[in-house]
């Protein structure tokens, strides 16, 4: 009689995947290029893999090197393994490439100079200490900030380059050309202090790894396999630190997805994923492409719009949860108009029973969140920014304590804040002498310092500049009854040095920083008066919502990679806004196609609703401008899109108009049904530019128009596509012809 077959169990990570997740999770041995599309199951894959390899005796934990970008990814992952495997997860390792590197270099740090117990300095000390050097070498900190030469040197640490290393001519007229000098004293006084900054646990370690063949050996020997996890991220000098740790047994398993790499702002190389299979000879590359998070039609306009990008590896998601609905794409007639409607459609679905805290607005730059941050509070919808709200942000913090100072000269807490911002040489010293002369007088701290000058209390520098600064203030009042506040501000932001500050300041953020004070300025526009914007500034921040039924989130799309959500609303989609016109310019395609990653993260980060919107004006620099489409909405699918024209166009306009009236107007501007088309043959005008679309031959001088923004008024010259228009009630304005109509 023949023996039953006895089937053994299938082990529990293994239970449940699909064809492609299963082979990347069985195949241990050899290079392994894992291409995890987003929402394919990253996650079980990497932590099935690791178990596989422990239960089945290929490795033993602490053989393993598993490497994150994050703590809480690692702390995920080590989780996830302890309930698949038990305690042994605890003896792999597992962590941040930092973490992991800090924990070899703590081994070997006499090799470079250093004590075991050295000190990481964050990026404030780092400030501190170039700012001291620099100070001893007479290098000006107000025309290179120290912040700024910091980020120098990080970004030549992320690509592996000690100082001797850096070409001279890369280092440039950076610090009138002593750059390169900076960073090696820089990094002789970190040895003397017995501290090391973050670059340099990577990048010790590859000093260690190729002057010390045995150490090197000895990692070789010990770790038998490696996993990193969004590989795609990884930098020159972590590139260069994994080759090293592979060495010969090639156990190297990458999972990443080269159309998520949208860091290279700050160091990140797609490139080292794109080159996988001729870096590691004999390399596997899985795909994993079925997505559990997105419905057919939003997988598809994903797909439809990454396949235009040259540098990738190619891959299709696909999905059996059936195409659910469209991606609705909405035209509106500007961010305010974008705004509300977005907000209309979330309280919509509320009313249906949607979830709150199942929406997300997603959008390219921070300066857009404030136009959704006001109308959420107007309405009392509750959200959260992820990152500091609008008003919150601190270069938005110094402006507005600028314009109170101006506003109410006895504002101690705003002089505090801006009295050596940006620096002017009146530290803590000067801060304490005003503060005992407000006390002795029982003056608010502005007065005191108008007393302060005139004695010899203060160091004769800080004495001149408090003078100084004291002139500004009263010279600034004197203009805020003369010229609109809006061009105050301007003044203020300009000739404090402030804008100038962030102008030379060369951190990835500094460009951000830049673009919130201009939607500052721009915010000041829609009030009477400089008090009346303060008023409304005070009401907005004291203006906290209880989460009762969650919150909307409101984030930069950078800022949403990992997450997902029911429906995601990506605002914004016009030429110089998204695709950011700042990063074609300097980065020309290769900006581009990150930017085009971009617009795949944000769209795969929606489940079962899409909503893609633009507007058909923006006001940029202070300026009205006419915009088109992005070239991203050219490349939507149009059988997985609906153009929702009317939503759009019908919620901001009003002016008694009916919804027909009002779409053919949206048309004369080019954002009724041939909207696409408009767009099309404007950008085939300028494929880098942003150019409005205009048509000044049904205009004569004398003209009666209507301007939806300015009302009535009468075309006083035409010079192009450009009219000067004296408008019943706004005054004086020049205005893109595409935004007027004869009534």
């Amino acid at each position: 009689m023949m023996n039953d077959i006895v089937q053994k169990p299938i082990p529990v990570w293994l239970d449940g995947l699909n064809a492609a997740q299963s082979e990347a999770v069985t195949t241990l041995d050899g290079p392994l290029l894992v291409l995890s599309g987003a929402g394919t199951g990253k996650t079980r894959v990497l932590t099935s893999r690791l178990a596989e390899l422990v239960a089945t005796g290929t490795a033993k934990p602490w053989n393993i090197l598993a490497v994150t970008f994050t703590n809480k990814a690692a702390r995920e992952m080590k989780m996830r393994v302890s309930q698949l495997v038990g305690p042994m997860a605890e003896q792999v390792w597992l962590g941040t490439f930092h973490a992991l590197a800090a924990r070899m270099l703590r081994r070997h740090a006499d090799l470079v100079g250093l004590k075991s117990d050295f000190t990481i300095l964050d990026a404030d000390d780092q400030t501190r200490l170039l700012k001291q050097l620099m100070a001893a070498d007479d290098i000006d900190p107000k025309r290179w900030p120290p912040r700024m030469l910091g980020g120098v040197i990080s970004r030549w640490k992320d690509r592996g380059l000690t100082a001797d290393k850096v070409d001279l001519a890369e280092a440039g007229d950076i610090a009138n050309g002593r750059m390169r000098q900076l960073y090696e004293t820089y990094q002789n006084r970190l040895i003397a202090l017995n501290a090391a900054d973050f670059g340099d646990l990577l990048l010790h370690m590859l000093t260690i790894f190729t002057k010390h063949a045995d150490v090197l050996a000895e990692y070789q020997s010990r770790i038998t396999h490696i996993m990193v996890d969004e590989y795609q991220d990884t930098n020159v000098a972590q590139y260069l630190w994994l080759r090293l740790l592979t060495g010969t047994r090639n156990n190297l398993c990458c999972v990443g997805d080269d159309d998520q790499s949208i860091y290279g702002w700050r160091g990140a190389e797609v490139g080292n994923i794109l080159r996988f299979e001729s870096d590691f000879a004999g390399a596997k590359t899985v795909r994993l492409e079925e997505n559990y998070r997105s419905t057919g039609h939003i997988l598809a306009a994903a797909s439809q719009v990454i396949a235009r990008n040259e540098a990738r590896l190619g891959k299709t998601l696909y999905t059996a949860a059936g195409d659910g609905d469209k991606v609705k794409v909405n035209g509106y007639w500007d961010g305010a108009d974008e705004a509300r409607s977005i907000s209309s459609q979330i309280e919509s679905m509320l009313s249906e029973g949607a979830d709150l805290s199942q929406f997300a607005v997603l959008v390219r730059a921070g300066f857009q969140t404030r136009e959704f941050e006001e109308r959420f509070i107007a309405i009392g919808l509750p959200y959260r920014v992820v990152g500091a709200r609008f008003y919150e942000r601190s270069e938005i913090r110094d402006a507005i304590a600028y314009m109170r100072l101006i506003a109410q000269p006895a504002d101690d807490l705003a002089f505090e804040r801006i009295i050596n911002l940006p620096k002017r040489g009146l530290g803590t010293a000067s801060l304490q002498a005003i503060h005992m002369q407000a006390r002795a007088s029982d003056k608010p701290l502005l007065a005191a310092a108008i007393d302060l000058v005139d004695t010899d209390e203060l160091r004769p520098a800080a004495r001149h500049a408090l003078a100084d600064f004291i002139k500004d203030i009263k010279r600034w009042r004197d203009h805020a009854g003369q010229i609109h506040h809006t061009d105050l501000a301007r003044m203020v932001l300009d000739e404090s040095g402030y804008t100038q500050m962030w102008q030379l300041d060369k951190s990835p953020d500094a460009p951000g920083r830049l673009e919130n004070l201009t939607e500052l300025v721009n915010a000041m526009q829609d009030f009477d008066s400089l008090q009346g914007f303060l008023e409304h500034i005070a009401l907005v921040m004291d203006g906290d919502t209880e989460n009762q039924q969650g919150e909307v989130t409101l984030m930069t799309l950078h800022a949403a990679k990992g997450l997902e959500f029911d429906t995601v609303f990506l605002p914004g989609w016009e030429e110089g806004v998204f695709p950011s016109q700042r990063t074609i310019d300097e980065s020309g395609a290769v900006g581009l196609e990150e930017e085009r990653r971009l617009a795949y993260v944000g769209i795969t980060r929606a489940r079962h609703k899409l909503f893609i919107s633009f507007a058909s004006s923006r006001r940029i620099h202070g300026q009205w401008q006419s915009a088109i489409p992005s070239r991203f909405v050219q490349e939507l699918p149009p059988e997985n899109i609906v153009e929702d024209m009317a939503q759009g166009m019908s919620s901001g306009l009003g002016f008694g108009r009916s919804t027909s009236a009002r779409l053919d107007v949206a048309a004369t501007n080019g954002y009724g049904p041939g909207w696409r088309r408009m767009a099309a043959q404007q950008q085939n005008k300028s494929e880098n530019s942003w150019q409005p679309v205009n048509n000044t031959t049904d205009f004569s001088t004398g003209d009666r128009v209507f301007h939806q923004k300015f009302g009535m008024g009468n075309i006083r010259s035409i010079d192009g596509d450009k009219l000067e228009i004296a408008f019943d009630k706004a005054g004086q304005k020049k205005v893109v012809a595409g935004f007027v109509s004869k009534p």
